[in-house]
Formats: structure tokens, C-alpha cells, sequence
């Protein structure tokens, strides 16, 4: 008989204590989640996912003394272990969505969400998946990446270690196509494309596919496009 698998250890990160009492109701009725901690500030929710270990921490952005993109950075960088984040967000397209992404967050979620949408997004976080839906993610990247991108700036060194052929799934993966679609436009496995993938990431340094896709606008690697779908 399989054992059942462990469930998702969450920690809530809001100043407003309403919210966050509200948030872990919400998530409490899930079998598979179980919210271990609340935080009311970005430095206490450095310590406890330090110390309580979850899977994923849900980050508000804006709170007092240190905010949610300085918290989300902390925990990035806390060791193998490191909690995977979400940002949650009143405004999608939006700088600070942007700078969270860039240190460390695996996506956001707007907070008037519907609660299912929420359950989804911590399943896929938590098996290592980016959360790089609905597209206004992959928009709010290309677009703050159009904005900062110089074209003095060479590529970084790292992205010379790829293979054409990994550079070519880094793009495709940017472009926002699955491991699936990957394959059937490349003619290669699923399996092979998960590979790729992998090297990628490890190459670079990057935890999972949405550093990915920043890393490639941010590089030069994929140029935002007039009419680009993302």
C-alpha cells in the first residue's frame, strides 16, 4: 500500500492580520496543506521559514520594516532546503511583482484570486513547476525586462556554457511553451526536454522556470516583440 504523500507545509506572510487568519482558514480546508506559522512582517517570515521548514511561503509585498522582496531574497538564498515563494499581489503588473521574481519569488498570485486558483498554484509551486500562469506573468517580465534592458549589456557568461540546443528550449521555455509543446516544436521527447531543461537550470544557477524566463529577457537571450503574446 503507497503511503500517502506529506502534505504542502504553507506559511503566510501579511500585515494585516485579517487577511492572514483569513488565508489560513481558506487553506486549512485542503488535506493536503498545512499551514505551519503567519507572519505580519518580511523579517518574521525569514525567521520561520528558517526555522519551521515549509514548502512554500504566500509573501505580501508591501508590509513594514522589511518588505516581501527583501524577504523573498533572504529565503533564496537560505540553502537547498529554501522554501519556494509566492508573491501575493492587489496589482499584477506591477515593479515590485517584477523585483520579487528577480529574487527568488516562483510567481504570484493576485489576492482576489478564486481560492481554487490558489490550491492549483501551491500544488504546481511545490512540485518544483513555476507559476507562469496565467500569462500576465510572462508579460509583466517581458516588460519590465524591455524597460531595463540596455543593449550595451553583453550576455552573461554563464548563458556561453549552454548547448545551441538548450539555449533553444531557455527561449522556448521564455516564450511560455510546455515541456510537451517543446518536444513536438524541437521533434525531441518530453523526457529529452526535461533534460534540457534540468542542465539549464543547473548551469545557470536557477531554481526552477520562472528565474528561467527572467534570466532570458534580462540576458537579451528572447527580445520582447511588438504583439508578442506574452
Amino acid at each position: 500500500m503507497t503511503s500517502p504523500a506529506p502534505a504542502i507545509r504553507i506559511i503566510v506572510a501579511d500585515d494585516h492580520e485579517v487577511v492572514r487568519a483569513g488565508f489560513a482558514v481558506l487553506l486549512g480546508t485542503q488535506p493536503d496543506f498545512t499551514v505551519v506559522g503567519t507572519a505580519s512582517d518580511g523579517a518574521e517570515a525569514v525567521r520561520m521559514g528558517r526555522e519551521l521548514s515549509p514548502d512554500i511561503v504566500l509573501m505580501d509585498i508591501k508590509m513594514p520594516g522589511m518588505d516581501g522582496i527583501e524577504a523573498t531574497r533572504r529565503l533564496a538564498s537560505t540553502g537547498p532546503e529554501k522554501p519556494r515563494v509566492i508573491i501575493l499581489t492587489t496589482f499584477d503588473l506591477d515593479e515590485y511583482v517584477y523585483e520579487a521574481l528577480c529574487a527568488g519569488a516562483s510567481g504570484f498570485m493576485l489576492k482576489h484570486a478564486t481560492a481554487e486558483r490558489l490550491f492549483d498554484a501551491i500544488r504546481v509551486v511545490a512540485v518544483g513547476e513555476a507559476l507562469l500562469a496565467p500569462t500576465v506573468t510572462r508579460r509583466l517580465i517581458a516588460e519590465f525586462a524591455r524597460i531595463r534592458q540596455r543593449p550595451d549589456v553583453p550576455a552573461p557568461a554563464a548563458l556561453e556554457a549552454l548547448t545551441t540546443r538548450e539555449a533553444q528550449v531557455l527561449q522556448l521555455v521564455a516564450r511560455g511553451l510546455s515541456n510537451v509543446e517543446i518536444g513536438t516544436e524541437l521533434s525531441i521527447t518530453e523526457d529529452t526536454v526535461k533534460t534540457h531543461v534540468s542542465h539549464v537550470l543547473s548551469k545557470l544557477k536557477l531554481r526552477d522556470r520562472t528565474q528561467a524566463v527572467v534570466a532570458a529577457y534580462e540576458s537579451g537571450l528572447v527580445v520582447p516583440r511588438s504583439g508578442d503574446p506574452c
